[in-house]
């Protein structure tokens, strides 16, 4: 089964169990101005809304958390420390936008 073909039956299972029913703006137009009019900033928006953070976003705060804790740390091997740290967290991050870019096709 295709992700497209499981994410399709996901979204019919929630619409009929009646999820969708009360979200905020339910049978609204999209507001495209308030996003940039991205597709993408737009199902960020949407999902963060209902709670369903993408990994790729949780990274990117912990990237940033993780830059202000080696900012303030003292110490060459503490410093090494969180900078190994900041790498991981780095890498992580490039490799979900890596892999939305792929499954998007951009």
């Amino acid at each position: 089964m295709k992700l497209s073909d499981l994410a399709e039956s996901q979204i019919l299972k929630a619409q009929a169990e009646g999820q969708f029913d009360k979200l905020k703006g339910a049978g609204k137009p999209l507001n495209l101005t308030a996003d940039g009019g991205s597709a993408e900033a737009i199902g960020f928006r949407i999902m963060a809304e209902a709670g369903a953070v993408p990994r790729e976003i949780d990274l990117q705060k912990a990237v940033q958390e993780q830059a202000l804790v080696l900012k303030e740390t003292e110490g060459e091997d503490a410093r090494k420390r969180e900078l190994k740290k900041l790498a991981d967290l780095q890498m992580r991050l490039e490799m979900e936008r890596e892999a939305r870019r792929r499954f998007f096709g951009e």
